[in-house]
């Protein structure tokens, strides 16, 4: 299908404006205009791949199971320790992500997708990119529950793996994602909205949980189901340096779960989760240990900075300005709310 004219995309992002302007309940901050470009950080800086695995901590890279991984902690910034959110759970975990918000305001507190509940009323990260001179993104889930943010963005494609689909795994999502990127630069475009490679790539990458879930932490299928994961996220690395884009990609890895919990559990565990959060590339601080508190919350604001762009509004979600380069000048920076 061919992607819509330039004119139609601007009738349809001006649309998705008025209808954020009606949801949002915060007003918007006068210092900066949504999407208003920055040189603070992450010159050089066009892509984003964020990387969501689950049952996955530092525990994990022990044995040398991911090389991948450890490699982007040895020329990144990370920490150990990123507050999760409660419930500590798949959907709402996600939900947090990608929304900028605790589950107390971005309300999703089921774990299964459920068609009458709608998609979630406020702005996520897709919406701010997609406002932002239309920056494309490209979202890859492999778990139903999720279709739940599937929400439908002028500048936004998705495609899912279910549990549900036996076929389905992190080898068939690397192929989904090669198709993708060869369709997005064919000049036709990619369904009906993506007509050249995105600037946000979201890989979700749970099969080392279930692997520790379903056979133990200790056991080979786990450390198997890690060596799995990373080959994937070493293929999605190589497509981009295929596409030449390696110089001016920045990677995030952050889990959902950390090893041995389950993300996908009836009743969840109610201590405070914490799990890893990783950046490396273009215009990040090498080997470094990040001393600020991070929180999962935080990962959809750190995109934004990566890619030069600020949002204000009801978002609580914080740039993390320690992995970067260069000292980040924040004119509006605000205090974290306490959750």
């Amino acid at each position: 299908m061919r992607p819509p004219s330039r004119y139609l995309r601007l009738i349809l992002v001006g649309l998705l404006t008025i209808l954020l302007e009606t949801t949002i309940q915060a007003p918007v901050e006068a210092a900066a205009p949504l999407g208003k470009e920055t040189d603070s950080s992450g010159s050089g800086t066009e892509h984003v791949i964020l990387f969501v695995l689950e049952g996955f901590g530092q525990e994990s890279l022990k044995g040398g199971a991911m090389p991948v991984v450890s490699k982007l902690v040895k020329e990144g910034s990370v920490t150990w320790s990123a507050s999760g959110v409660k419930p500590a759970l798949r959907l709402p975990t996600m939900a947090s992500l990608v929304t900028g918000m605790p589950v107390e305001k971005h309300g999703i507190t089921w774990n299964f997708f459920e068609f009458s509940r709608g998609y979630p009323r406020h702005p996520s990260l897709f919406d701010y990119l997609d406002l932002s001179g239309g920056r494309d993104s490209a979202i890859f889930y492999m778990d139903e529950s999720l279709y739940q943010l599937a929400k439908p963005e002028p500048y936004t494609d998705y495609q899912l793996c279910g549990a549900l689909r036996p076929e389905c795994g992190s080898q068939k999502l690397v192929t989904y994602i090669q198709q993708y990127l060869q369709k997005a630069t064919s000049g036709h475009g990619y369904g009906h909205a993506i007509p050249s490679l995105p600037h946000l790539l979201v890989v979700h990458l749970p099969e080392a949980g279930r692997a520790g879930v379903t056979h133990g932490w200790d056991s080979t299928e786990y450390r198997e189901a890690l060596r799995t994961v990373d080959s994937a996220m070493k293929s999605v690395l190589n497509l981009f340096q295929e596409y030449s884009l390696s110089g001016r990609t920045a990677v995030v890895v952050t889990a959902l779960s950390g090893k041995g919990t389950d993300p996908g559990a009836e009743a969840p565990t109610t201590e405070s989760p914490v799990v890893p959060w990783i950046v490396s590339g273009t215009g990040i601080k090498r080997g470094q240990l990040i001393r600020q508190p991070v929180s999962i919350i935080d990962t959809g604001a750190t995109v934004m900075k990566i890619l030069k762009l600020e949002t204000h509004t009801e978002w609580e979600s914080r740039a993390v300005e320690d992995i970067f380069e260069t000292a980040a000048a924040t004119p509006t920076a605000r205090p974290r709310k306490k959750r």
